[in-house]
């Protein structure tokens, strides 16, 4: 995985970290579709990830309404639930605007 391309901020980013679960190879596939569902969403911009005990993932998107529709989908609903049902000992999700960013050899 690379890091990913953002424009110019202003932008949005929504950081998902969790404690693993029980989470078998069916709860693997579901984390493997949503960052596909994820790309076909209108203002969807990239994502980072890290995985292990402690998995973070962080989406970019263009604006708050765009995370908004992401949370409100239908696959990605069913996908919070089976989290919550044991997939997942814990999560937390933070939403933030990023005012600037920098780097090098991207």
């Amino acid at each position: 995985m690379k890091i990913a391309e953002t424009p110019k901020a202003p932008y949005y980013a929504v950081i998902f970290t969790i404690v693993a679960g029980d989470i078998d190879k069916e709860d693997a596939g579901i984390s493997t579709r949503m960052a596909e569902l994820a790309y076909e969403q209108d203002g969807f911009i990239g994502m980072e990830a890290a995985s292990g005990e402690l998995g973070i993932m962080v989406s970019y998107w263009d604006s708050l309404d765009a995370i908004q529709s992401w949370r409100k989908n239908t696959e990605h609903q069913v996908a919070q639930k089976a989290g919550k049902s044991g997939a997942f000992s814990a999560f937390k999700v933070r939403i933030s605007k990023v005012e600037r960013d920098y780097g090098f050899g991207i």
